[in-house]
């Protein structure tokens, strides 16, 4: 790029996700000039399809649960609810999306005053002079150039090429959101963090759930993350099949449904439901953007291949968030957005650092981790000693009258450094918070089991579990931990 060359604009963003934002904004901040291109909805996933509307339905679905189950949860209680007026629910949650929709994107395009196009983006020109085209949705079109540019375009539900289900009508995550009525079964493919938030969701307004799952389920996490939800699923009446794979999928013409078949643990098994959900994974959104043609390589799932500081193969291209095909959070991709354009300005020469990275479903209760797990550890080669505490041990659960799920630490043989934390638990997304800086401060159990933790705390489990490594826990007092 010469220095006397001339651009439009400073930094060219497609998309409009959290990615996305989180650059324009510290691109401004920098005093940059900025372009966003956005061909659909303003927000990107998270605020219109994927976090924001899946926890708001799932606090709602919580929020039956708890008073379907009060009475024989707490002596003296009494609590009904009825049917779920879906539409209802729907239009409560469409109401929350735009609100947040205008106040945290929308109307911050104004605060900061960069320039929003409403279109479909496509690459053009040469990998030295790249080129943005863009035809707005009345057919019109303009190209503008950038000195640097930013692919923030998410992701998208992925489902296998599975014979017939193309023409099952299927949902997805993005789908499923929109339901005006409960389906009155529902039939889960997958074993993910999606599949479990909306195989619970359904459950708890009244669907009858069968899930299929081709392993344990959030295989990736400790087993005993699996053994504990598998429990809790089963009390609430999710019915949940390991090893299957889907086989084909049909229209139920007798019901109006689906029927699908699978292989379950080395035998065929037919099922049947009025919906069929395919959580069965995201792709990355680079379709249509003519990436090789300027110099972007992308790999066997359409992901942006990029360095740790975001840099394509073009080194005046980036890209932020699930195009990556870096972990699916949001947080990763403000992160990555703010990241990039530190680097493309400023030369930070920062990269991404996963090392601490928390991640939570937000089933109830919840499942959150950071750091290794025990079977990680090993397989970097660290000797380590974990500690499974039972939350009946935590005072906090005791007087919630849920002890369901654990805490598991993964310590460091030798030096007792903290490696790992996994929970499930009421508020185990704030206990992997802890986590972080735990794990970022490097400390060992004995220095969490004798610093300060508030009684009657979610947080004090982390102190107990660290505590368990020396002492019987068994024999504490439940006030003088």
């Amino acid at each position: 790029m010469s220095a006397t060359q001339r651009f439009e604009f400073d930094l060219a963003i497609v998309g409009s996700g959290g990615g996305a934002f989180a650059a324009a904004i510290r691109a401004s901040n920098l005093g940059k000039s900025v372009l966003m291109v956005e061909r659909s909805t303003i927000g990107g996933t998270c605020v219109n399809t994927g976090c924001v509307p899946s926890k708001a339905l799932l606090a709602a679905a919580e929020a039956r649960h708890v008073a379907l189950e009060a009475g024989g949860r707490f002596p003296g209680i009494t609590a009904d609810a009825g049917p779920v007026d879906m539409p209802g629910l729907i239009s409560g949650k469409r109401d929350m999306v735009e609100g947040m929709r205008s106040e945290k994107y929308a109307d911050l395009i104004d605060n900061y005053g960069w320039e929003l196009r409403q279109g479909t983006a496509t690459f053009s020109g040469t990998p030295e002079e790249p080129v943005l085209d863009i035809t707005s949705p009345d057919g019109a079109g303009e190209s503008v150039s950038a000195a640097h540019y930013l692919v923030a375009t998410g992701s998208e539900p992925w489902a296998p090429p599975v014979p017939g289900l193309q023409d099952t009508g299927y949902l997805t995550s993005t789908t499923a959101m929109m339901l005006e009525e409960v389906p009155e079964s529902l039939l889960v493919v997958g074993g993910g963090y999606v599949a479990l938030e909306q195989a619970q969701l359904f459950a708890r307004l009244g669907s009858k759930v069968t899930m299929l799952a081709r392993s344990r389920l959030a295989s990736a996490e400790e087993p005993e993350v699996s053994l504990a939800l598998m429990s809790v699923f089963t009390d609430e009446g999710i019915r949940v099949l390991r090893r299957a794979t889907l086989v084909s999928v049909a229209r139920d013409e007798s019901s109006g449904g689906v029927k699908a078949v699978a292989d379950v643990a080395g035998g065929r098994q037919e099922f049947r439901a009025a919906r069929l959900l395919m959580a069965t994974g995201r792709r990355p959104v680079t379709e249509g953007l003519n990436l090789e043609a300027v110099g972007v390589k992308t790999g066997d799932r359409g992901e942006v291949l990029v360095q740790g500081s975001l840099a394509s193969t073009n080194p005046r291209i980036w890209a932020a968030g699930d195009v990556t095909g870096h972990r699916e959070f949001v947080y990763v991709a403000s992160a990555h957005g703010a990241l990039a354009v530190d680097n493309a300005f400023s030369d930070a020469g920062r990269e991404v650092d996963y090392r601490h990275l928390p991640r939570v479903a937000f089933t109830s209760p919840a499942m959150a981790a950071v750091g290794l797990t025990d079977e990680q550890a090993n397989g970097a080669g660290v000797s380590c000693e974990c500690r499974v505490l039972p939350l009946e041990y935590v005072p906090r659960a005791l007087v919630n009258r849920d002890t369901r799920g654990f805490i598991k630490l993964v310590a460091e043989n030798g030096t007792g450094r903290i490696l790992g934390l996994t929970a499930v638990g009421k508020e185990a997304g704030d206990l992997a918070a802890a986590g972080v800086y735990i794990l970022e401060a490097g400390m060992t159990v004995e220095q969490v089991a004798n610093l300060w933790s508030p009684y009657l705390t979610m947080a004090e489990g982390i102190k107990i579990a660290a505590q368990s490594y020396t002492t019987d826990i068994s024999r504490l007092s439940c006030c003088a931990t």
